[in-house]
């Protein structure tokens, strides 16, 4: 929980650095830091056009990231989740294990679900699921990914 904030208060430089105004919230309270994560306070800040991110997991152990920001995505009527991970995508296999695993452009959480696929985790994706979330997963590794993800292209698998 504390590595996402960190990660989250060097993005919030970078955003500020490049004159944009983000905030970032977190449900474990660190106020020197960042915001106490309020459902009501996040929805004024995105409709004041300010970039929020969410930090430190849902504060409760035993909840992984990627169920804290569908839960976070949901509270706040989100159209989508980006989710940068260690892989470009989801997979038919393990690509470390499997030289034949395929990237997928599109899949859905069913699909991931009965498959066993681990590029989110299950309670994040039934949560998901069931609330119409699409989230597009893509690689973290490569640092101009945000930046194209954001504007459109095609940088990993988008899951319905």
């Amino acid at each position: 929980m504390l590595a996402t904030t960190i990660n989250s208060l060097a993005i919030l430089d970078s955003l500020e650095h490049a004159g944009i105004d983000a905030r970032v919230m977190t449900a474990l309270e660190m106020t020197q830091v960042a915001e106490p994560f309020v459902r009501d306070k996040a929805v004024r800040h995105l409709e004041k056009g300010r970039v929020v991110i969410f930090a430190g997991g849902t504060g409760c152990p035993y909840f992984s990231t990627d169920t804290a920001g569908a839960l976070r995505a949901a509270e706040i009527n989100a159209d989508a989740i980006l989710m940068a991970k260690n892989i470009d995508g989801v997979y038919t296999a393990d690509p470390k294990t499997d030289p034949t695993a395929v990237r997928l452009d599109e899949i859905t959480y069913d699909e991931i679900l009965s498959k066993g696929l681990r590029v989110i985790d299950s309670t994040a994706a039934s949560f998901c699921r069931d609330n119409g979330i699409p989230t597009l997963i893509f690689a973290l590794s490569d640092p101009d990914n945000i930046l194209r993800t954001v504007m459109g292209e095609n940088t990993g698998t988008v899951v319905k």
